[in-house]
């Protein structure tokens, strides 16, 4: 396939080279400077409001003028700061009123731009936040969530439900019981990340309605938080202090924060301000001249674009270096091409070596973009990114919807899968296990619990709360990344529904109460974090490391028996045995060595303390468990 640009004439291809100028609003007190990119239009004037939706307010129109480059600027003299725009863009005789795709705050619902002074936005401790101190990316335990499921439920005893100012709540508990909830529940899970379901400004709620969901998958204004979630949607500057505090609040707690998002389509197509300004440059087409749509929402952006390049680079570097965000999860990242996801990489790890980066290595629908250059599963190696180990995922529990088992609900067969997976993959897909995040289940498809109940329905409720363990037992016992969907602790449920994106907050919420009724396993879960963190020797960073620590020794019946060796990564531990017995029967397996071996994980039990010590070579693994032991 030719290159993706080879499309473009003589003339267009002039529009396509990279200017490095800066592009938004530049606020000053003397003065404000407005520059945006659409180069193929015939006349940009800057619209400029004392007000957001005063209709009797018309607007001031500043003539905008036009570089080589396709950049439009102008300069307003004055101080502006409060004020609201967007652009009105002329082009083949049409008339556009466009918002600025690099805006920095929005009016509620994101319609037009408002001009603002961040530092008024900043926390009073903001100037002192710190990232949370974090040595290797393999020690990360990434935690998923979404805002508004995160306190909704009228049990969560939070005060500031749905809202960002939410994780700033600390001594939170169920209501009417003594069980964390809230950020002290992450605190004492122990996860080191919360990835955050998409929190920039989205198109498919209404911000004046309290009471609209979804999971926000809907890009508008990338560089602008989400106002739904903001205790005044109406004022520009209340979600981006809002959305600070909530970070400054994580990190003095320990936790680093992660974005989900969404550079690889809009939600609106011709009606977006890419579509406004330069639909021929930020959008992708197919031969016959439609827009092409790789991501399965109507549309997919040009990441190959110069200037499309620049913007989602510098998109990601604004959060990282305004909001002090941690990491970012790429939604569809095979829809971006492998040159603008090193670049992000390469100035994303100059602000923080340990920023995570990592994303689905699949998309949608086909895409134009030429195959050797999609962001697909393996050609992340050695390029510092991160991709979700779907093969592990569907080899431990079956495919993500249907009644289909695997190793760990019933088909054995699926052993050498999830024995690669424990690997990080360094034979198959991934050169270092930092590039591979085991998972098993995620917002998408239903939640780990529901799977199991659509996939052994007849087994009884111990059996199946036994395979939720074994499921993320594998996850967070293995090399690489380990990531949980929020609430598969304690055994979360949407009641069957595998698409929740708009359901009601009575299938998305966390039902905190659920903690107290399966205490058991999110101290299983609580435990087995704890005993990661710990141990080194389960977070190895390198894959030639991986290969003389890790063996995998002889076992019978499906039954999978790891040994991690030789101090591991320097472990206090000198010898690590991991067991997983999959079956409905207890498996009698015999360990490396004749000698004594202390048992720290059996059955539902996790932790570091010693709860028996064995005296030959036998050991019996209770079924469908999890069985570590060291010396």
């Amino acid at each position: 396939m030719s290159n993706y640009l080879d499309s473009f004439s003589p003339a267009e291809r002039a529009y396509l080279e990279y200017s490095d100028e800066q592009l938004g609003v530049q606020y000053s007190p003397e003065k404000t400077s407005f520059a945006v990119w659409s180069p193929n239009s015939d006349k940009v004037n800057l619209v400029l409001y004392k007000e957001d939706f005063d209709e009797k307010e018309a607007g001031k129109i500043y003539k905008m003028e036009k570089k080589e480059n396709g950049i439009w600027t102008v300069n307003i003299t004055g101080d502006h700061k409060n004020k609201f725009y967007h652009y009105q863009v002329e082009r083949d005789e049409e008339i556009y009123y466009a918002v600025d795709p690099y805006a920095r705050a929005v009016s509620q619902n994101g319609v037009k731009g408002a001009i603002v002074d961040l530092k008024e936005t900043d926390p009073a401790a903001w100037k002192d936040d710190k990232r949370p101190s974090f040595e290797n990316i393999e020690d990360a335990i990434i935690y998923e969530m979404h805002v508004r499921d995160f306190s909704i439920s009228p049990k969560s005893g939070m005060k500031y439900k749905g809202k960002y100012l939410a994780f700033t709540e600390e001594g939170s508990t169920l209501t009417g019981a003594d069980i964390k909830t809230g950020i002290d529940h992450l605190k004492e899970l122990g996860i080191t990340h919360i990835h955050l379901l998409p929190v920039f400004d989205y198109g498919s709620v209404d911000e004046s309605k309290d009471e609209e969901y979804n999971w926000g998958y809907d890009p508008m204004n990338y560089n602008v938080p989400e106002g739904s979630y903001s205790t005044d949607p109406t004022d520009p500057l209340a979600r981006i202090k809002e959305f600070k505090e909530m970070v400054l609040s994580l990190h003095k707690n320990g936790i680093r924060v992660i974005m989900d998002v969404v550079y690889n389509h809009t939600y609106n197509t011709l009606t977006s301000s890419f579509g406004k300004l330069a639909p021929e440059y930020y959008y992708r087409f197919k031969d016959n001249g439609e827009f092409s749509n790789g991501s399965g929402c109507g549309n997919e952006v040009a990441s190959e674009i110069p200037m499309v390049r620049k913007f989602i680079v510098e998109s990601v570097k604004y959060w990282a270096e305004e909001y002090h965000i941690d990491g970012f999860r790429f939604d569809l990242m095979a829809l971006h091409d492998k040159e603008t996801m090193k670049l992000v990489e390469e100035t994303l790890h100059e602000i923080d070596s340990n920023i995570l980066i990592y994303g689905e290595p699949w998309m949608a629908d086909y895409s134009p973009l030429s195959r050797e250059v999609q962001m697909r599963k393996g050609e992340q190696r050695d390029l510092g990114i991160g991709v979700f180990n779907d093969n592990l995922r569907d080899a431990v529990k079956g495919s993500t919807r249907g009644e289909d088992r695997g190793y760990a609900t019933g088909k054995i067969s699926n052993i050498n899968h999830v024995k690669e997976g424990i690997i990080a993959a360094i034979n198959s897909f991934a050169a270092n296990p930092h590039e591979v995040v085991n998972y098993v289940s995620a917002h998408d498809d239903l939640t780990l619990w529901d799977k199991i109940e659509k996939s052994n329905s007849v087994d009884s409720r111990v059996s199946k709360v036994r395979m939720n363990n074994l499921c993320n037992a594998i996850v967070l016992t293995s090399q690489g990344i380990p990531f949980l969907h929020g609430g598969v602790e304690f055994l979360r449920t949407k009641y069957g529904v595998a698409n929740s994106y708009n359901s009601p907050d009575d299938i998305n919420q966390i039902e905190w109460e659920k903690k107290a009724e399966n205490f058991e396993s999110f101290a299983y879960y609580k435990g087995l974090i704890e005993l990661r963190r710990a141990h080194p020797a389960f977070r190895m960073s390198d894959a030639e490391e991986i290969r003389e620590s890790l063996e995998f020794l002889e076992a019978d019946d499906g039954i999978i028996i790891y040994r991690l060796k030789d101090n591991a990564n320097n472990d206090s531990w000198n010898q690590i045995v991991v067991i997983f017995n999959p079956h409905h029967e207890s498996k009698e397996v015999m360990l490396p060595e004749d000698k004594k071996w202390n048992v720290v994980v059996k059955e539902e039990k996790a932790g570091t303390e010693v709860l028996e010590v064995i005296d030959d070579q036998k050991v019996m693994v209770p079924k469908i468990s999890t069985m570590i032991l060291y010396r």
